[in-house]
Formats: structure tokens, sequence, C-alpha cells
């Protein structure tokens, strides 16, 4: 495994992940959708915190890259894993525990998305969905989660969304595997607890990703959707997210929500879900429109 080098992201890393370089310093993590979006930033994140980082994508060149860039006293190792194949996870969290004596850190960040009228889902994108943002996540706590409890300690942090805790239509299916992902890590966080393991779920508003702009279905643009639909003038810058996150699982919280915008809104989604569905239901509306004059 190389030593990480500095990159253009390596200072801005370095600096948002130092303050957790004693938390993290010397653990092993695995990070799936590390290639890139969230997932190259935890990474980054990670390594400057002086963790040893095994960065997993789809995309082995992305992840290769990635590795070669990042900065910090922790190390990134690349590696091609389909989290959709159960087999491939488990091996890569054997080859964690291999090189490491155990995994300390499971970041299940790999996710697809659509955004159009459910109608025009196939059943293909429907189990296409499912099988990276639902059974992905539950491949990564199969393989972990009996390795954690046995090692008497570690930490799993989900990536869902603010789709995953609030609900509006257009991207249904992003919605319904996200709900997932948060439900199973809140009832796993109450079994875990147990064993020394903690488990973080995060919700993100729109974050300044590929994701964004991929899965539109129709003349539906992601981008306006998301900003305009979570109320946020930009996205969440990555590198931000990931140092917010770290100190999430430092202080082993349940959630993480980011920006300040995204908890405002779940908070009243929470203390009146009524209006927050009628307003939805426009926003819904005006989207429509703005696809039809396309």
């Amino acid at each position: 495994m190389s030593r990480a080098r500095r990159g253009p992201h390596g200072a801005r890393a370095n600096a948002a992940s130092g303050a957790f370089t004693g938390h993290f310093a010397g653990r092993s993590a695995l990070v799936t959708g590390g290639g890139s979006g969230i997932g190259a930033a935890l990474t980054r994140a990670l390594v400057a915190a002086g963790a040893h980082v095994t960065c997993a994508d789809l995309d082995l060149d992305a992840a290769t890259r990635l590795c070669a860039a990042v900065a910090g006293p922790g190390t990134a190792h690349p590696a091609q894993v389909d989290v959709t194949d159960a087999e491939a996870v488990a091996a890569a969290v054997a080859a964690v525990v291999e090189d490491h004596g155990r995994i300390d850190l499971l970041f299940n960040n790999a996710g697809i998305t659509f955004l159009g009228n459910t109608e025009d889902l196939t059943l293909a994108q429907w189990n296409a969905i499912i099988d990276v943002n639902v059974r992905g996540v539950v491949h990564g706590v199969h393989a972990a989660y009996p390795r954690m409890i046995a090692a008497g300690g570690g930490h799993i942090v989900n990536t869902a969304s603010m789709g995953g805790l609030m609900a509006a239509g257009l991207m249904t299916s992003y919605v319904t595997t996200k709900h997932a992902v948060v439900g199973l890590s809140l009832a796993l966080r109450t079994e875990a607890a147990a064993y020394g393991v903690g488990v973080s779920v995060v919700c993100p508003a729109a974050v300044d990703t590929p994701i964004l702009d991929k899965g539109e279905i129709g003349d539906f643009r992601g981008r306006d959707y998301y900003l305009e639909g979570q109320g946020v003038k930009r996205p969440v810058d990555p590198d931000r997210l990931a140092a917010r996150v770290l100190a999430g699982v430092a202080a082993d919280e349940p959630f993480v929500v980011e920006p300040v915008q995204a908890r405002v809104a779940w908070r009243l989604g929470r203390l009146s879900p009524g209006f927050v569905n009628r307003m939805a239901t426009k926003f819904i509306a005006q989207q429509r429109a703005g696809a039809d004059a396309r």
C-alpha cells in the first residue's frame, strides 16, 4: 500500500480533517463509491486524518487517480468493487482485514439516482437503483458488521440523502431507497451499541457531485430540481461535507444533516408534514411545467 501524495484537493482536505487526526490515525477504512463525489471527499479527508483507506469503486481508473492525488499522513489504495455483487464486497472487506487485522470504518457511499415521472421508470431502472442503493448497503453491512462485532468495535457510515428524511415526487425511486437506508441505519444502531459498534447515516441536501447531472429522464433537469427543491442556492461542497461526516463519526452522532437549510427543512417536515407535502406537490407541478416548456 503506497503513501498517498498531495493533489489539488489535498490542502483543503488536510485543513478540514486535521482536528480528527487523533481519532482516525492508523484506522482502516473502506469507502464505496470512492472514486468521485462524496466518496472521493471522504477518502481525501480520511487520508488527511491519518487513516488507511481502501477506495473502492466500479470505475477502477477513477479510484486509482484519486488515490494517486490525495495527501496526508494516511494511505489510500484503489480497488474495483461492484457493490451489487455481495461476494465482491465481502472480498473487499476481507482484504482490509487481511492487510490491517480489522476493519474499523465502513462507508457505504455508492449510489445512483433517477429523476423523472414514476410512470416512465422501467422495471430495470427500479431494480438497478434498489440493487445499488439498498442491496449495496446491505452487502457492506453483511460483510463488515460481524467482523466489527468480533473485533469489539468499529463504525458504519451509510450515505443517504435529504430524500431519506423527506419525500418529493419525480425522484420516487431514489426516495424509496434512501428512506430504506435511513431505517436500516437507525435500526442497526440500536443493536450495534451493545457491541461497541457505531452507526451513522449521512443525509445531505444537494452536494456538488456528478450525480446532480445524472439519471435524468425526459426534459427534467437534475441540478435545478435538487437546488430548488431543497431550498439551497448552491450545492454543498463535498470536502466540507466530508469534514462534517468525520466530526459526526468522532462524536458517534446518529445523523449528519447538512447544510443548515436542510436541518431547518427536516425539522419543519417533522412539525408540519401536511404543509410540507402541499409545498412539495406545488413544486412538482412547477417542475413538470418547466419540463413541458423545454
